[in-house]
């Protein structure tokens, strides 16, 4: 398998192809990671939730990251990581516009994509209210990578190091490993 780093843009393409992604947050050093669906456009995330401890903790803390990919096997898939910087979208008139425009976004992207955050949730024996939160994530820093099938090595080249002849390296790694067990 062959990893390569992906670029900016190729990055971002992979954003706007994805609708669903894996946020985390963090507060007071503990982290929290759940799955959400987004709708990226002009470096935002744009999301929906209802409330709980994913927009507490936002709230405490905007600092987040989000992790998207493409998977078609274990040799051959496309990740990003974005660092990002969350941003309610209050319900009140000076955001309306905003609100509407993530409210699209988020319907372009997925039919049903205020169902998992309007889904009625019973925790600790009590009902969560569902009062509707827009937000977005500003995209700070964005990286990616793309893993491909290597290529077959042409003929005249040095043996594969996973062939048997190439395994030697292998186990020169593995023999301190299975001495301390």
């Amino acid at each position: 398998m062959l990893i390569q780093e992906l670029s900016k843009q190729e990055s971002l393409d992979l954003l706007a192809r994805a609708h669903l992604g894996r946020l985390a947050c963090a507060h007071k050093a503990q982290p929290y990671v759940v799955p959400f669906y987004f709708a990226y456009d002009n470096e935002y995330l744009y999301s929906f939730s209802t409330a709980g401890q994913k927009i507490e903790w936002m709230r405490a803390n905007p600092k987040v990251c989000v992790e998207a990919d493409e998977v078609v096997s274990p040799q051959q898939w496309v990740s990003v990581i974005v660092f990002g910087r969350y941003e309610e979208l209050p319900n009140i008139p000076q955001w309306r516009g905003a609100r509407e425009y993530a409210r699209i976004k988020l319907q372009q992207r997925n039919a049903i994509w205020w169902e998992p955050g309007y889904a009625k949730t019973i925790l600790h024996d009590t009902e969560r209210p569902l009062a509707p939160f827009f937000y977005r994530i500003h995209v700070v820093q964005i990286s990616g990578h793309r893993a491909t099938p290597k290529p077959a090595p042409s003929r005249g080249t040095s043996p594969s190091m996973t062939g048997p002849i190439g395994n030697e390296w292998l186990q020169k790694i593995l023999r301190p490993v299975r001495k301390q067990t």
